[in-house]
């Protein structure tokens, strides 16, 4: 079972083998909102490294070498998971290099912390300067986001001339990422008793209309700076009804858009108002997307570094903050992001070592 509050903090061996230290980290649950158990173990790692100063604000752990270099780089993980699915304690399949981790995070992205700890143990000279940032609530709405809120309250802890977000990418580099918007249209009827509905109109079979449309809706593929993203539209969440004798009058269909970094917030709010002309729409929630970046200098380096061909990130993630701040950002972590969330979810060992010796040969 995952570990209590009264008991001893989970020892976690930064030298050590890297897929003993992922289990270590899925071991200790993390639900969003609950990271601090997690937060205070990756403090006691980190606390007798003399190389890195220490700054902890909530359930952020900021970690920063001092040394004085020409440029600063972010690797950044957040620590909370989506809620546990029967899938901690962790199990461990494979032997050797053929190991993988399943388990609650091992993917997203609790593989990425374990490279993130690893690096900073191993790093004492680095080539730049190195902030490590473990964040809380990333998995969560806006408002409780921990990068976000040091962004908001100390930015100067986030500032470098290049991050990395060791979020899933099968380890190997994925520019920029999608923006997202949530809308919420809203269909009207009049309410009756179901024995005599012809009294009525129902709102829920008026959706009907609107879910033909967004069916028939073909996302575009978008170019951007030579990585093709591929937008999505789609109805998420419907609701409707308050009892099985009324026809119902009103419902509520919730779409989310994903949408190519080219295009702005306003952009894409006045291309979804287009496609769904003739509903009444209200815009929930936003977030930009990023650029690649990836004709930077420093990003071209890391490129170069790692090797392999660049992808599109498809998904928002906080690529985006920094993005917003001008500096770049690339998702770069162990795991298949299509596993993240999901039950069976896992991580394999060969990609920890993938993702740990590729920053290790960039930076050392």
């Amino acid at each position: 079972m995952p570990t209590s509050p009264s008991e001893p903090l989970p020892r976690l061996d930064l030298t050590g083998d890297l897929t003993d230290l992922l289990v270590a980290l899925v071991d200790v649950a993390s639900v969003s909102g609950d990271e601090a158990r997690l937060t205070d173990a990756i403090q006691a790692a980190l606390e007798p490294l003399d190389h890195l100063e220490l700054v902890r604000d909530g359930d952020v752990l900021v970690a920063r070498t001092q040394l004085g270099r020409a440029e600063r780089v972010v690797l950044a993980g957040h620590t909370d998971t989506v809620p546990i699915a029967g899938n901690v304690p962790s199990r461990t399949t494979g032997s050797g290099d053929d190991r993988v981790v399943h388990g609650r995070g091992a993917c997203d992205m609790k593989g990425g912390v374990a490279v993130q700890l690893a690096v900073a143990a191993a790093l004492t000279e680095p080539s730049r300067d190195l902030t490590y940032i473990f964040y809380d609530n990333e998995e969560v709405e806006e408002s409780r986001n921990g990068l976000a809120r040091i962004g908001r309250e100390r930015p100067d802890l986030l500032a470098a001339t290049f991050a990395v977000l060791g979020e899933p990418s099968n380890a190997r580099v994925e520019g920029g990422c999608q923006g997202t918007m949530r809308a919420e249209i809203t269909l009207t009827g009049v309410a009756a008793h179901s024995a005599r509905s012809w009294k009525g109109s129902n709102a829920i079979h008026a959706a009907g209309p609107l879910l033909e449309r967004l069916a028939a809706h073909v996302p575009a593929q978008v170019e951007v700076e030579g990585l093709v993203y591929r937008e999505g539209l789609n109805a998420v969440r419907i609701a409707g009804g308050i009892a099985g004798n009324v026809v119902p009058d009103r419902c509520v269909v919730e779409v989310n858009y994903r949408f190519a970094p080219s295009k702005s917030p306003a952009q894409a709010e006045a291309y979804l108002r287009d496609v769904l002309d003739g509903f009444d729409l209200e815009v929930t929630d936003v977030a930009a997307g990023a650029r690649p970046g990836l004709d930077q200098p420093v990003a071209a380096d890391f490129v170069a570094a790692v090797g392999g061909e660049p992808q599109p990130k498809f998904g928002w993630t906080d690529v985006a903050r920094f993005s917003a701040l001008g500096i770049p950002a690339v998702n770069f972590g162990p795991g298949d992001p299509g596993k993240a969330h999901a039950d069976d979810e896992f991580c394999p060992t060969a990609d920890l070592h993938t993702c740990r010796d590729a920053l290790l040969r960039w930076l050392a």
